[in-house]
């Protein structure tokens, strides 16, 4: 029996090819935390963030139509322990880099809340934005 700690909010992915796709989340540290083959379904975990991956099928659950790249309007915002070197592994596996590493320091209150980050496309689109926390500052 699995033991797997859910996180209150799970986000599911269809994608092309779920092979693919797992490949691409491999490489950039996901782990598997268990799969239904049969059904090409996946769930993923990095540093405590989770989401699925489920193959397109004519079981899927779709509100319209499904052009690539699927998920326009939305990033999946993913805390890090080595932005660098996630940042390294995209540039050597020529993945598809939406926006470079950049410091970025967003208002929040009375104060700047500092993160290191960059976005990726994975092979379905979606964006994915890996950061660093840098600290908070005074405005």
């Amino acid at each position: 029996m699995i033991n797997i700690q859910l996180n209150c909010l799970v986000p599911e992915l269809y994608v092309k090819d779920i092979n693919r796709s797992l490949a691409f989340y491999n490489r950039l540290d996901f782990k598997i935390l268990y799969q239904r083959e049969s059904e090409k379904f996946a769930f993923l975990e990095h540093n405590g963030s989770q989401l699925m991956l489920e193959e397109l099928s004519k079981h899927s659950w779709l509100t319209g139509l499904t052009e690539i790249p699927f998920g326009r309007g939305i990033n999946f915002q993913i805390r890090v322990n080595d932005i660098n070197q996630l940042y390294e592994i995209s540039l050597q596996n020529n993945f598809q880099i939406y926006k470079s590493i950049h410091e970025k320091w967003y208002h929040v209150k009375d104060y700047l809340h500092g993160q290191k980050q960059f976005l990726v496309q994975d092979p379905d689109g979606y964006l994915i934005r890996f950061f660093q926390a840098l600290g908070n500052k005074s405005t």
